[in-house]
């Protein structure tokens, strides 16, 4: 094999993939973000990505990069699941100021801790791997600190 085409296989080799392709988009500092649909028509957000606008039925919707803070909404512990993932762990509708909706599984908190309009930060990491070693992207909640006496909805809108 070449220099070049063993370089270009050393690389593909070790790019991570997201969980589904378009899930993320890059921001201006390269950092991954979810990636959400905006009408340019009504300013309609949406996650995921669509391709008609649900409010005005525009089909030139814009790719996004949403915040990555938000407050919990709601959430639910699971008690049961599959062995991928050990419990108990944390699921929670999270609100971004972009007006939407996200389920996001949190991490680093203990489940008796998770309180509704929490902040929470989502983050763009690997979650586990490829047959061939890739790392597999997917997004997380973690709590976020706001300081004492801070509005948390004005600290997510601002943030």
């Amino acid at each position: 094999m070449s220099e070049p085409a063993a370089a270009h296989q050393a690389a593909t080799a070790a790019a991570p993939v997201p969980l589904r392709p378009g899930l993320f988009v890059p921001d201006e500092g390269g950092r991954l973000r979810l990636a959400g649909s905006r009408c340019p028509r009504c300013g309609a957000c949406y996650f995921p990505r669509r391709l008609v606008c649900a409010r005005c039925l525009a089909t030139d919707l814009e790719v996004v990069g949403l915040s990555s803070r938000g407050t919990v909404y709601t959430y639910t512990v699971v008690h049961q699941s599959t062995p991928e993932f050990p419990t108990p762990y944390v699921l929670a509708y999270v609100d971004l100021p972009d007006g939407v909706r996200v389920l996001a599984p949190l991490a680093d908190i203990d489940p008796s801790d998770v309180r509704i309009g929490a902040p929470v930060d989502l983050r763009v990491e690997p979650v586990r791997a490829t047959s061939d070693g890739r790392p597999v992207l997917a997004y997380r909640g973690y709590p976020c600190q706001v300081p004492h006496g801070q509005d948390v909805a004005r600290e997510v809108r601002d943030g």
